[in-house]
């Protein structure tokens, strides 16, 4: 069963049995996103925000990795992509799936990891926690999804020369909330994006470690599929997306909350920043 049976299934659940989309208002449009904008609670607010100001169209989220997304896009399996891995994203722009890339909002990666913090990584500058972490043969579990932040955990472990492997390493393939349960249960570090890790803190033991570097940045772009049949509703949804209102609603999100937003809002950022 592929992505493909996958997205149809998710369509059923949405809409009811096979004779029934009729009775849904709006044009239907696939949304391949990264599991951390659903994961994060983010969707859940932004998403009736754009169907109150858009009653046309109806968004069907589609929640996996980046690597996944960008598949699916280039399949034609979605209408537009929300993700978060820029080099690969400029990639499928340039090779003509995509019609624009718009940046739309950013955060952080940070390593999180028990309180007791094995091997003392706590403060540390990246590269010389995550060499600590290989040397050490402390537990680490990996998205393993090629998601945008594995793409980063691999780059990571590849400016430090390290192959990630053996014992220590554990590759869950899976999102990032899974992830960060796992690693919780496991007393493992992981690389999370904070959005995701502060909406779950509460129930996690988990604390940050290492975050601040400039390596750490985790910038989302949102991409309208260029053989999607429903283009011109993609290109709605991505106007209204980096538009003020949506802005403002990212701006806030989180903040009552958690004390701070999950999601720096950045429509605008000159493209190429990484």
């Amino acid at each position: 069963m592929g992505q493909r049976f996958l997205s149809i299934i998710i369509l059923l659940i949405s809409f009811g049995p096979l004779g029934c989309a009729e009775r849904v208002e709006g044009e239907r449009l696939i949304l391949a996103s990264t599991t951390s904008t659903e994961d994060s609670g983010l969707l859940g607010v932004l998403l009736p925000t754009f169907r109150a100001a858009h009653p046309e169209y109806r968004i069907v989220v589609l929640a996996v990795g980046t690597g996944e997304a960008l598949a699916m896009g280039r399949r034609g399996d979605a209408d537009l992509l929300l993700v978060h891995a820029p080099a690969a994203e400029s990639v499928f722009v340039a090779e003509g799936y995509g019609i624009e890339r718009r940046e739309v909002m950013y955060n952080e990666f940070m390593i999180v990891g028990p309180s007791t913090d094995p091997v003392g990584i706590g403060g540390s500058e990246l590269l010389s926690a995550l060499a600590r972490i290989a040397e050490g043969g402390a537990p680490f579990i990996s998205r393993g999804d090629d998601s945008g932040t594995h793409k980063r955990e691999l780059a990571l472990w590849e400016r430090i020369g390290a192959r990630p492997d053996g014992a220590w390493y554990s590759s869950a393939g899976q999102g990032m909330a899974d992830v960060l349960r796992i690693a919780d249960e496991k007393s493992a570090y992981t690389l999370t994006d904070r959005g995701t890790y502060l909406y779950l803190r509460s129930g996690l033991d988990l604390i940050p470690l290492v975050e601040g570097d400039s390596a750490l940045l985790n910038i989302y772009g949102v991409i309208p599929v260029r053989s999607s049949p429903k283009v011109e509703g993609a290109k709605t949804f991505m106007e209204w997306l980096t538009g003020p209102e949506a802005q403002r609603v990212i701006g806030e999100y989180g903040r009552e909350e958690f004390g701070e937003p999950l999601f720096v809002p950045s429509a605008g950022v000159i493209e190429g920043r990484e």
